[in-house]
Protein backbone atom coordinates (compact mmCIF):
# COMPACT_ATOMS: atom_id res chain seq x y z
CA UNK A 1 0.00 0.00 0.00
CA UNK A 2 1.38 3.55 -0.80
CA UNK A 3 2.68 6.04 2.00
CA UNK A 4 -0.50 8.38 0.80
CA UNK A 5 -2.93 5.46 1.74
CA UNK A 6 -1.39 4.44 4.61
CA UNK A 7 -1.07 8.26 5.79
CA UNK A 8 -4.98 8.72 4.80
CA UNK A 9 -6.20 5.45 6.93
CA UNK A 10 -4.63 6.73 9.92
CA UNK A 11 -5.51 10.24 9.52
CA UNK A 12 -9.55 8.78 8.96
CA UNK A 13 -8.75 6.41 12.33
CA UNK A 14 -7.37 8.92 14.49
CA UNK A 15 -10.16 11.60 13.63
CA UNK A 16 -13.11 9.36 14.19
CA UNK A 17 -11.70 8.34 17.51
CA UNK A 18 -11.37 11.96 18.21
CA UNK A 19 -14.52 13.07 16.91
CA UNK A 20 -16.33 10.41 18.63
CA UNK A 21 -14.98 10.71 22.21
CA UNK A 22 -15.25 14.61 21.97
CA UNK A 23 -19.16 14.64 21.47
CA UNK A 24 -19.13 12.14 23.93
CA UNK A 25 -17.92 14.59 25.97
CA UNK A 26 -20.56 16.84 25.21
CA UNK A 27 -23.23 13.60 25.22
CA UNK A 28 -22.62 12.19 28.86
CA UNK A 29 -23.40 15.71 31.04
CA UNK A 30 -26.56 16.73 29.05
CA UNK A 31 -27.80 13.64 29.36
CA UNK A 32 -26.82 13.57 33.35
CA UNK A 33 -28.41 17.15 33.36
CA UNK A 34 -31.27 15.56 31.20
CA UNK A 35 -31.13 17.41 28.43
CA UNK A 36 -32.40 16.20 25.02
CA UNK A 37 -29.91 15.76 22.48
CA UNK A 38 -31.75 15.05 18.94
CA UNK A 39 -28.62 14.11 16.91
CA UNK A 40 -24.92 12.17 17.36
CA UNK A 41 -23.25 12.42 14.19
CA UNK A 42 -19.48 11.64 13.27
CA UNK A 43 -18.71 13.98 10.25
CA UNK A 44 -21.71 16.45 8.86
CA UNK A 45 -24.83 15.15 7.27
CA UNK A 46 -25.41 17.93 4.68
CA UNK A 47 -28.41 17.13 2.68
CA UNK A 48 -28.12 13.30 3.26
CA UNK A 49 -26.09 10.74 5.54
CA UNK A 50 -24.16 7.31 5.28
CA UNK A 51 -25.62 5.95 8.36
CA UNK A 52 -28.59 7.37 10.95
CA UNK A 53 -30.37 5.26 13.84
CA UNK A 54 -32.79 6.19 15.65
CA UNK A 55 -32.94 5.12 19.39
CA UNK A 56 -34.36 6.76 22.14
CA UNK A 57 -35.10 10.17 21.29
CA UNK A 58 -31.39 10.52 19.70
CA UNK A 59 -30.53 9.54 16.08
CA UNK A 60 -27.22 8.33 15.50
CA UNK A 61 -25.19 8.35 12.79
CA UNK A 62 -22.31 8.81 10.20
CA UNK A 63 -22.16 11.69 7.51
CA UNK A 64 -20.76 11.98 4.14
CA UNK A 65 -18.23 15.33 5.04
CA UNK A 66 -15.44 14.75 7.20
CA UNK A 67 -14.93 18.07 8.79
CA UNK A 68 -15.72 16.90 12.45
CA UNK A 69 -19.15 15.95 14.08
CA UNK A 70 -21.58 17.02 16.09
CA UNK A 71 -24.62 16.38 18.93
CA UNK A 72 -27.05 18.39 17.83
CA UNK A 73 -28.90 19.54 21.84
CA UNK A 74 -32.47 20.91 22.29
CA UNK A 75 -33.01 24.38 22.54
CA UNK A 76 -29.29 25.38 21.73
CA UNK A 77 -28.32 27.38 18.61
CA UNK A 78 -25.47 25.50 16.87
CA UNK A 79 -24.64 24.76 13.74
CA UNK A 80 -28.27 23.56 12.96
CA UNK A 81 -29.16 27.06 13.03
CA UNK A 82 -32.57 25.72 13.67
CA UNK A 83 -34.34 28.78 14.39
CA UNK A 84 -38.20 27.45 14.55
CA UNK A 85 -36.96 25.22 17.05
CA UNK A 86 -35.89 28.36 19.26
CA UNK A 87 -39.05 30.53 18.47
CA UNK A 88 -41.11 27.94 20.37
CA UNK A 89 -41.54 28.26 24.09
CA UNK A 90 -38.74 27.20 26.63
CA UNK A 91 -38.90 23.27 27.44
CA UNK A 92 -37.71 21.34 30.46
CA UNK A 93 -35.90 18.73 28.44
CA UNK A 94 -33.95 21.95 26.12
CA UNK A 95 -30.34 23.48 26.77
CA UNK A 96 -31.95 26.91 27.56
CA UNK A 97 -33.82 25.62 30.37
CA UNK A 98 -30.82 24.59 32.47
CA UNK A 99 -29.24 26.65 34.56
CA UNK A 100 -25.99 28.30 33.49
CA UNK A 101 -23.23 26.24 35.19
CA UNK A 102 -24.71 23.08 33.77
CA UNK A 103 -24.82 25.11 30.27
CA UNK A 104 -20.71 25.61 30.85
CA UNK A 105 -20.14 21.94 31.79
CA UNK A 106 -22.12 20.36 28.89
CA UNK A 107 -19.80 22.49 26.58
CA UNK A 108 -16.59 22.08 28.58
CA UNK A 109 -17.08 18.35 28.04
CA UNK A 110 -15.69 17.84 24.94
CA UNK A 111 -12.73 19.85 25.05
CA UNK A 112 -12.13 18.50 28.93
CA UNK A 113 -12.21 14.84 26.73
CA UNK A 114 -9.90 15.84 24.28
CA UNK A 115 -7.17 17.32 26.53
CA UNK A 116 -7.07 14.40 29.36
CA UNK A 117 -7.20 11.73 26.72
CA UNK A 118 -4.03 13.33 25.02
CA UNK A 119 -2.16 13.16 28.62
CA UNK A 120 -3.38 9.24 29.11
CA UNK A 121 -2.13 8.45 25.21
CA UNK A 122 1.34 10.48 26.16
CA UNK A 123 1.46 8.19 29.74
CA UNK A 124 0.84 4.77 27.43
CA UNK A 125 3.08 5.53 25.21
CA UNK A 126 5.18 5.99 27.93
CA UNK A 127 4.37 2.92 29.51
CA UNK A 128 3.84 0.49 26.46
CA UNK A 129 7.27 1.94 24.68
CA UNK A 130 9.06 3.41 27.05
CA UNK A 131 11.22 6.70 26.06
CA UNK A 132 13.57 7.39 23.87
CA UNK A 133 16.90 9.40 24.85
CA UNK A 134 20.42 10.31 23.80
CA UNK A 135 22.34 12.35 26.31
CA UNK A 136 24.99 14.66 25.45
CA UNK A 137 27.61 12.52 26.23
CA UNK A 138 26.49 10.01 23.37
CA UNK A 139 27.09 12.60 20.83
CA UNK A 140 30.53 13.51 21.14
CA UNK A 141 31.02 15.34 17.83
CA UNK A 142 28.61 17.79 19.22
CA UNK A 143 26.61 20.26 17.09
CA UNK A 144 27.18 22.09 13.86
CA UNK A 145 25.61 25.70 14.41
CA UNK A 146 23.81 27.00 11.44
CA UNK A 147 24.22 31.41 11.31
CA UNK A 148 21.15 32.05 13.79
CA UNK A 149 22.97 29.69 16.16
CA UNK A 150 26.54 30.97 16.00
CA UNK A 151 25.31 34.74 16.35
CA UNK A 152 23.98 33.11 19.61
CA UNK A 153 27.18 32.27 20.45
CA UNK A 154 27.45 28.33 19.38
CA UNK A 155 30.48 26.89 18.03
CA UNK A 156 31.38 23.86 15.95
CA UNK A 157 31.76 21.15 18.25
CA UNK A 158 30.03 22.42 21.09
CA UNK A 159 28.22 19.68 23.08
CA UNK A 160 25.14 20.75 25.06
CA UNK A 161 25.72 20.16 28.86
CA UNK A 162 22.37 22.02 31.05
CA UNK A 163 20.07 24.43 29.23
CA UNK A 164 18.77 26.81 31.86
CA UNK A 165 20.31 24.44 34.67
CA UNK A 166 18.40 20.96 33.47
CA UNK A 167 20.56 18.04 31.73
CA UNK A 168 18.40 16.75 28.75
CA UNK A 169 17.22 13.27 28.33
CA UNK A 170 17.28 13.88 24.16
CA UNK A 171 19.80 16.76 23.26
CA UNK A 172 18.05 16.71 19.64
CA UNK A 173 15.27 18.91 22.07
CA UNK A 174 17.64 21.98 21.75
CA UNK A 175 15.58 23.18 18.87
CA UNK A 176 12.53 23.19 19.75
CA UNK A 177 13.53 24.75 23.71
CA UNK A 178 15.57 27.91 21.74
CA UNK A 179 12.26 28.29 19.04
CA UNK A 180 9.39 27.99 21.45
CA UNK A 181 10.92 28.09 25.18
CA UNK A 182 11.85 31.22 26.64
CA UNK A 183 15.90 29.92 26.94
CA UNK A 184 18.01 32.26 28.97
CA UNK A 185 21.05 30.22 29.63
CA UNK A 186 23.04 27.31 28.10
CA UNK A 187 26.04 25.89 28.88
CA UNK A 188 28.04 24.29 26.51
CA UNK A 189 31.52 22.23 26.08
CA UNK A 190 33.54 23.20 23.49
CA UNK A 191 36.11 21.37 21.68
CA UNK A 192 38.92 21.75 23.73
CA UNK A 193 37.18 20.89 26.83
CA UNK A 194 36.30 24.10 28.46
CA UNK A 195 32.51 25.03 29.96
CA UNK A 196 31.13 27.80 28.35
CA UNK A 197 27.41 29.68 29.56
CA UNK A 198 26.08 31.22 26.48
CA UNK A 199 22.77 33.91 27.47
CA UNK A 200 20.60 33.62 24.75
CA UNK A 201 19.64 36.53 23.00
CA UNK A 202 16.13 38.09 23.07
CA UNK A 203 14.10 37.35 20.08
CA UNK A 204 15.94 34.25 19.07
CA UNK A 205 12.66 31.65 18.41
CA UNK A 206 11.37 34.48 16.50
CA UNK A 207 14.86 35.09 14.16
CA UNK A 208 14.83 31.13 13.33
CA UNK A 209 11.50 31.84 12.27
CA UNK A 210 11.62 34.19 10.04
CA UNK A 211 15.32 32.96 8.66
CA UNK A 212 13.97 29.62 8.56
CA UNK A 213 16.50 27.91 10.45
CA UNK A 214 13.96 25.90 13.17
CA UNK A 215 16.90 22.90 13.49
CA UNK A 216 19.92 25.62 14.07
CA UNK A 217 22.11 22.76 15.72
CA UNK A 218 22.41 19.68 13.85
CA UNK A 219 25.45 16.89 14.70
CA UNK A 220 28.58 17.42 13.63
CA UNK A 221 29.75 15.85 10.65
CA UNK A 222 32.79 13.40 10.41
CA UNK A 223 34.83 14.93 7.55
CA UNK A 224 34.08 11.57 5.33
CA UNK A 225 33.59 12.13 1.92
CA UNK A 226 30.14 10.47 1.21
CA UNK A 227 28.95 11.51 -2.69
CA UNK A 228 31.11 13.59 -5.16
CA UNK A 229 29.56 15.97 -8.08
CA UNK A 230 30.42 14.89 -11.07
CA UNK A 231 33.47 16.69 -13.44
CA UNK A 232 33.38 18.88 -10.03
CA UNK A 233 36.81 20.25 -8.54
CA UNK A 234 37.39 17.75 -6.29
CA UNK A 235 35.97 14.68 -9.09
CA UNK A 236 38.66 16.24 -11.19
CA UNK A 237 40.94 16.22 -8.76
CA UNK A 238 41.22 12.57 -8.02
CA UNK A 239 39.08 12.79 -4.79
CA UNK A 240 36.98 9.46 -3.90
CA UNK A 241 34.04 8.14 -1.86
CA UNK A 242 35.26 7.17 1.93
CA UNK A 243 38.25 9.87 1.99
CA UNK A 244 38.85 10.99 5.13
CA UNK A 245 40.03 14.88 5.21
CA UNK A 246 42.81 15.65 7.56
CA UNK A 247 43.86 19.19 6.59
CA UNK A 248 43.19 22.08 4.19
CA UNK A 249 46.13 24.66 3.35
CA UNK A 250 47.45 23.34 6.79
CA UNK A 251 44.91 23.99 8.61
CA UNK A 252 43.37 21.04 10.37
CA UNK A 253 39.79 19.66 9.63
CA UNK A 254 38.32 17.59 12.73
CA UNK A 255 34.70 17.91 11.68
CA UNK A 256 32.90 18.44 8.20
CA UNK A 257 31.78 22.09 9.18
CA UNK A 258 35.90 22.86 9.41
CA UNK A 259 36.47 22.52 5.72
CA UNK A 260 33.20 24.88 4.96
CA UNK A 261 34.54 26.90 7.31
CA UNK A 262 37.96 27.67 5.31
CA UNK A 263 36.60 27.46 1.69
CA UNK A 264 32.54 28.40 1.79
CA UNK A 265 31.59 31.85 0.17
CA UNK A 266 35.04 32.85 -0.44
CA UNK A 267 35.01 32.43 -4.33
CA UNK A 268 37.68 30.61 -6.20
CA UNK A 269 41.38 30.10 -4.86
CA UNK A 270 44.21 27.53 -4.98
CA UNK A 271 44.17 24.75 -2.09
CA UNK A 272 46.35 21.71 -0.50
CA UNK A 273 44.18 19.20 0.54
CA UNK A 274 45.57 16.14 2.64
CA UNK A 275 43.16 12.97 2.48
CA UNK A 276 43.77 9.63 4.36
CA UNK A 277 42.67 6.59 2.20
CA UNK A 278 43.14 3.03 3.05
CA UNK A 279 45.27 4.46 6.00
CA UNK A 280 47.71 6.16 3.89
CA UNK A 281 47.26 9.76 3.05
CA UNK A 282 47.65 12.24 -0.12
CA UNK A 283 48.14 15.02 -0.84
CA UNK A 284 46.00 16.89 -3.67
CA UNK A 285 46.23 20.44 -4.81
CA UNK A 286 43.80 22.39 -7.15
CA UNK A 287 41.45 25.06 -7.17
CA UNK A 288 37.80 25.40 -5.96
CA UNK A 289 34.97 26.64 -8.49
CA UNK A 290 33.59 30.43 -8.11
CA UNK A 291 31.03 29.62 -5.31
CA UNK A 292 34.07 28.14 -2.98
CA UNK A 293 33.05 24.85 -2.82
CA UNK A 294 34.46 21.64 -4.11
CA UNK A 295 31.63 19.55 -4.89
CA UNK A 296 31.47 16.94 -2.07
CA UNK A 297 28.96 15.82 0.09
CA UNK A 298 29.18 14.30 3.85
CA UNK A 299 28.51 11.31 5.10
CA UNK A 300 25.76 11.37 7.42
CA UNK A 301 25.75 9.48 10.90
CA UNK A 302 23.74 6.53 12.17
CA UNK A 303 22.30 7.78 15.65
CA UNK A 304 20.92 5.13 17.51
CA UNK A 305 18.87 6.19 20.50
CA UNK A 306 18.54 4.41 23.96
CA UNK A 307 15.18 3.25 24.79
CA UNK A 308 14.53 3.22 28.43
CA UNK A 309 11.54 1.46 30.04
CA UNK A 310 9.35 3.50 32.83
CA UNK A 311 7.37 2.11 35.62
CA UNK A 312 3.71 2.67 35.34
CA UNK A 313 4.33 5.70 37.78
CA UNK A 314 7.15 6.92 36.15
CA UNK A 315 5.01 6.96 32.59
CA UNK A 316 2.28 8.93 34.34
CA UNK A 317 4.28 11.73 35.86
CA UNK A 318 6.68 11.52 32.79
CA UNK A 319 3.84 11.52 30.59
CA UNK A 320 2.03 14.03 32.14
CA UNK A 321 4.94 16.67 32.12
CA UNK A 322 5.09 15.71 28.43
CA UNK A 323 1.99 16.17 27.04
CA UNK A 324 1.74 19.62 29.49
CA UNK A 325 4.97 20.77 27.63
CA UNK A 326 3.57 19.79 24.11
CA UNK A 327 0.42 22.25 24.62
CA UNK A 328 2.50 24.83 25.91
CA UNK A 329 5.19 24.51 22.83
CA UNK A 330 1.51 24.50 20.43
CA UNK A 331 0.36 27.07 22.43
CA UNK A 332 3.55 29.40 21.95
CA UNK A 333 4.08 28.78 18.25
CA UNK A 334 0.53 30.47 17.40
CA UNK A 335 2.73 33.65 18.19
CA UNK A 336 4.15 32.95 14.55
CA UNK A 337 0.68 32.55 13.13
CA UNK A 338 -0.22 35.90 13.03
CA UNK A 339 2.85 37.00 10.68
CA UNK A 340 2.63 36.91 6.88
CA UNK A 341 4.96 33.61 6.69
CA UNK A 342 3.18 32.10 9.24
CA UNK A 343 0.12 32.40 7.87
CA UNK A 344 1.11 31.02 4.27
CA UNK A 345 2.62 27.46 6.56
CA UNK A 346 -0.97 27.23 7.68
CA UNK A 347 -2.07 23.71 7.08
CA UNK A 348 -5.12 21.95 6.59
CA UNK A 349 -5.70 18.04 6.51
CA UNK A 350 -2.69 17.48 4.01
CA UNK A 351 -0.62 18.67 6.63
CA UNK A 352 -2.62 16.57 9.69
CA UNK A 353 -1.92 13.74 7.48
CA UNK A 354 1.51 14.13 7.23
CA UNK A 355 1.56 13.94 10.92
CA UNK A 356 1.74 10.04 10.35
CA UNK A 357 4.01 7.55 9.48
CA UNK A 358 4.22 6.89 6.05
CA UNK A 359 4.63 2.66 7.53
CA UNK A 360 2.07 1.56 9.72
CA UNK A 361 3.49 1.64 13.22
CA UNK A 362 1.42 2.25 16.29
CA UNK A 363 3.65 4.08 18.34
CA UNK A 364 3.66 6.71 15.72
CA UNK A 365 -0.18 6.19 15.01
CA UNK A 366 -0.66 6.69 19.07
CA UNK A 367 2.06 9.78 18.75
CA UNK A 368 0.23 11.36 16.49
CA UNK A 369 -3.26 11.00 17.48
CA UNK A 370 -2.13 12.18 21.27
CA UNK A 371 -1.05 15.59 19.46
CA UNK A 372 -4.24 15.94 17.78
CA UNK A 373 -6.13 15.52 20.41
CA UNK A 374 -4.10 18.07 22.42
CA UNK A 375 -4.46 20.47 19.02
CA UNK A 376 -8.38 20.06 19.03
CA UNK A 377 -8.93 21.12 23.06
CA UNK A 378 -6.85 24.17 22.26
CA UNK A 379 -8.58 25.15 18.95
CA UNK A 380 -11.79 24.48 20.56
CA UNK A 381 -11.52 26.58 23.60
CA UNK A 382 -10.81 29.87 21.54
CA UNK A 383 -13.20 31.85 22.22
CA UNK A 384 -14.91 32.27 18.44
CA UNK A 385 -18.53 31.72 17.78
CA UNK A 386 -19.37 28.45 16.54
CA UNK A 387 -16.86 26.41 18.54
CA UNK A 388 -17.19 25.59 22.28
CA UNK A 389 -15.05 28.08 23.21
CA UNK A 390 -17.75 30.62 21.57
CA UNK A 391 -20.30 29.52 24.02
CA UNK A 392 -18.27 28.87 26.80
CA UNK A 393 -17.55 32.63 26.30
CA UNK A 394 -21.20 33.86 26.16
CA UNK A 395 -21.68 31.51 29.28
CA UNK A 396 -19.53 33.27 31.36
CA UNK A 397 -20.65 36.43 30.27
CA UNK A 398 -23.92 35.70 31.87
CA UNK A 399 -22.70 34.01 35.03
CA UNK A 400 -21.15 37.58 35.62
CA UNK A 401 -23.44 40.02 34.54
CA UNK A 402 -27.03 38.12 34.71
CA UNK A 403 -28.26 38.78 31.13
CA UNK A 404 -28.26 36.26 28.67
CA UNK A 405 -27.25 37.46 25.16
CA UNK A 406 -30.54 37.42 23.06
CA UNK A 407 -31.04 34.80 20.69
CA UNK A 408 -31.01 36.98 17.60
CA UNK A 409 -27.66 37.56 18.41
CA UNK A 410 -26.42 34.57 19.26
CA UNK A 411 -27.46 33.44 15.52
CA UNK A 412 -25.67 36.23 13.87
CA UNK A 413 -22.43 34.79 16.37
CA UNK A 414 -23.34 31.42 15.07
CA UNK A 415 -23.00 32.56 11.39
CA UNK A 416 -20.28 34.51 11.69
CA UNK A 417 -18.04 32.05 12.68
CA UNK A 418 -19.06 29.38 11.19
CA UNK A 419 -18.29 31.40 8.04
CA UNK A 420 -14.83 32.21 9.60
CA UNK A 421 -14.36 28.68 10.23
CA UNK A 422 -14.85 27.36 6.85
CA UNK A 423 -12.99 30.30 5.33
CA UNK A 424 -9.55 29.10 7.50
CA UNK A 425 -10.29 25.57 6.91
CA UNK A 426 -10.52 26.44 2.91
CA UNK A 427 -7.47 28.70 3.12
CA UNK A 428 -5.32 25.68 4.92
CA UNK A 429 -6.25 23.37 3.04
CA UNK A 430 -5.38 25.43 -0.35
CA UNK A 431 -1.90 26.14 1.00
CA UNK A 432 -1.53 22.37 1.04
CA UNK A 433 -3.06 21.97 -2.34
CA UNK A 434 -0.41 24.84 -3.44
CA UNK A 435 2.47 23.16 -1.83
CA UNK A 436 1.90 19.94 -3.21
CA UNK A 437 1.65 21.26 -6.90
CA UNK A 438 4.33 23.98 -6.62
CA UNK A 439 6.77 22.83 -3.76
Amino acid sequence: MSPFFVKAIQLLMSLSFLIILHELGHFIPARIFKTRVEKFFLFFDVKFALFKKKIGETTYGIGWLPLGGYVKISGMIDESMDTEQMSQPPQEWEFRSKPAWQRLIIMLGGVTVNLILGFLIYMMILFVWGKNTLYTEELPSGFSPSPVAQEAGFELGDQIVTVDGKTLDNVFEINRLLFLRDVDQVLVKRRNGSQTTLEMPEGLGKKMFERGELMPLMPALAPIIDSIIPNSAAALAGLQTGDRLIALNNQDITYWGDLSSLIKGKGKQDITLIVERERSRQTLQFSTDEEGTIGVFPKRPIINFNNEKLSFGQSIVEGFDYAYWTLYDYVSQFQYIFTQKGASQLGGFGAIGNMFPDTWDWKGFWSSTALISIILAFMNILPIPALDGGHVMFLVYEMITGRKPNDKFMEYAQMFGFFLLMSLVLYANGNDLYRLLFN
